[in-house]
């Protein structure tokens, strides 16, 4: 008889040309921001152990800091899962650890200071995005204004420049459908193989990233400066196709995994609403808002998404109420709210398995956004999902633990290099 093949138990929502973890994850590597007076203070890689039946499971069991606060927010693992890239907002410097060799104790071994100038004046390097034999960071702003005009810019895995791709302007539409509407903005970056299409979207500059969330909210002129749109591009050509208009941030892209599902979801951060970018039968791409996501009059932010791997489920996080919420997205133009559940008293990622067993969820926003006082909640919370509800399976004190604020996790496994 043959022997089942092991389940595919990778985070969802990862990039197609990444190498997949089968089984279990083993490890949650958590990219996490310094704070002033908590222990070193620094940005630091924090690995936890999540090997059911391990003694230390539920654990952290290493930490590297990279000395200094850089904002840190996200990034991502190249294609062949050897490195995970991340980086800082702030300092714009990306940071390069090998988790090959010891999945249990990640190594720095390479930090690029030169992003700014290498990039062309692209600030706040974002997320890096798994290419065959690249990485795709999308930037936040750029240097010359700090608003949230940027770029797409390309790397080597191993972290040598390659190219920068400036979205599209009204000034400049490089030949972009509907350029009119475009604000030049970037956020997130993903590809649709098949299609040949990537979709990117929009958030806002370093001059407000930057600012206290609560004095950004009170400034009219500040409030102006938030993206609001969407682009389709020509993968292999990186050229802009499309632009969509989705007002109120669209923050991240989330692909469809089924073969003949040529749609992706985003949510929006200001209008609190799903979004659902499609191919309809012409080959045709719209995009249209097909859910709302709690009461969007009290502005419940919604930040990260996570799509079941079935495409049946779509978890929503919103930060400033600190609910997840679970739509039935079977049918992606009417998706139905069937479980909600407060995390704590702010919540921003969350993580799941490609098996739909686990999820993980993380606090921080952004330093300046985050609450204050006892609602500056830092954690990470495991949970299991029975397709009904979550229960919880472990959580760790981040600021108890004196790390810092966990903002980006990445799932790692020493059985994916042996």
């Amino acid at each position: 008889m043959l022997a089942a093949a092991p389940a595919l138990a990778d985070e969802t929502c990862q990039s197609p040309y990444m190498a997949k973890i089968t089984g279990e994850e083993e490890y949650v590597y958590i990219w996490t921001l310094g704070m002033e007076g908590l222990g070193d203070g620094s940005d630091k890689l924090v690995t936890v152990d999540v090997r059911t039946g391990s003694p230390t499971f539920g654990q952290v069991i290493d930490v590297d800091s990279v000395g200094g606060r850089n904002e840190a927010h996200h990034g991502g693992l190249t294609d062949d899962r050897r490195l995970y890239w991340v980086s800082g907002l702030d300092s714009n410097r990306i940071f390069l650890f090998d988790i090959a060799g010891d999945p249990a104790n990640p190594k720095l071994v390479k930090t690029i200071d030169d992003f700014e100038e290498k990039s062309g004046g692209v600030v706040g390097p974002h997320g890096a995005y798994a290419l065959p034999g690249r990485v795709l960071i999308s930037g936040l702003s750029n240097s010359a204004d700090k608003t949230g005009r940027s770029a797409l810019v390309e790397y080597t895995n191993d972290g040598a420049y390659i190219a920068t791709h400036w979205m599209p302007t009204k000034e400049n539409p490089q030949g972009a459908a509907n350029a009119e509407k475009a604000d030049g903005y970037s956020y997130d970056a993903r590809v649709l193989p098949r299609r040949n299409v990537m979709l990117s979207s929009s958030f806002t500059g370093w001059s407000n990233y930057m600012r206290p969330l609560g004095d950004v909210v009170k400034d009219p002129e500040a409030m102006k400066a938030f993206g609001n749109t969407m682009v389709l591009w020509d993968f292999h050509a990186r050229q802009p196709r499309q632009v969509f208009e989705v007002p109120g941030t669209p923050l991240e892209v989330r692909w469809a995994w089924g073969p003949n599902n040529n749609y992706a979801f985003t949510s929006t951060a200001l209008t609190s609403q799903i979004w659902l970018v499609y191919e309809d039968e012409n080959q045709k791409w719209h995009a249209e808002a097909v859910a709302d996501i709690g009461d969007p009059a009290t502005l419940p932010l919604p930040v990260d998404i996570s799509l079941s791997a079935d495409d049946s489920t779509l978890f929503v996080n919103s930060f400033l109420d600190g609910m997840t919420r679970v739509f039935d997205v079977t049918d992606p133009h009417h998706p139905k709210q069937i479980y909600d559940k407060k995390i704590a008293s702010q919540v921003n990622m969350v993580s799941q398995s490609w098996d739909g067993k686990r999820l993980y969820y993380t606090s921080s926003l952004l330093a300046n956004w985050d609450k204050t006082g006892d609602d500056n909640e830092q954690f990470l919370k495991a949970y299991f999902w029975d397709g009904k509800e979550l229960k919880p399976r472990f959580e760790i004190d981040f600021i108890a633990a004196g790390l810092g604020r966990p903002h980006l996790m990445r799932f790692g496994s020493a059985a994916l290099y042996n």
